[in-house]
């Protein structure tokens, strides 16, 4: 059984992506509110099918399972409804963490969100300097939720990094 527990910041504003991030694009065949989801993710030249289940405070379960690329950007077109997210991912090491920093484009463009998973919902996590507030419980920064309800679109409801 698959477990996530992660924590999730706003990027402070003047931060810069360091080396070289990984392009993804990923929709949505099912997002049900605040049950589960089926998500297809093209992550480079991978592609994955993932089930999350609905989120517990910080935890949900997540089944992860590797797809055809062809079969997934195909899934995208033909399944997605066109409400895509697009973003680089850059993976960042801090303190014995691997940070994930999400810099979003196509219709969430301005967003940078970072995400650290972590063992349990109670272990300590070192803040780099250039994470601003936590959006953990937010259910807006849900990439399923910004697929549906792009960032730009939320007015002065945003949140300020």
């Amino acid at each position: 059984m698959g477990l996530e527990i992660e924590r999730k910041f706003l990027v402070r504003s003047g931060w810069t992506p360091q080396g070289q991030g990984t392009a993804y694009m990923q929709g949505y065949l099912y997002a049900g509110g605040h049950g589960p989801t089926v998500r297809v993710r093209v992550a480079g030249s991978k592609a994955f099918l993932t089930i999350k289940g609905p989120a517990e405070g910080l935890a949900r379960l997540e089944f992860e399972y590797p797809v055809p690329p062809d079969d997934a950007r195909h899934m995208l077109e033909s399944l997605a409804g066109g409400r895509l997210i697009e973003k680089t991912r850059y993976l960042i090491e801090h303190a014995r963490h691997t940070w994930e920093v999400d810099v979003f484009a196509g219709r969430n463009p301005g967003l940078i969100v970072a995400e650290v998973e972590i063992s349990r919902p109670d272990e300590p996590v070192e803040l780099p300097d250039w994470v601003a507030e936590e959006v953990s419980l937010d259910h807006r920064y849900a990439n399923a939720y910004l697929s549906l309800h792009p960032w730009p679109e939320w007015g002065s409801s945003r949140g300020a990094p």
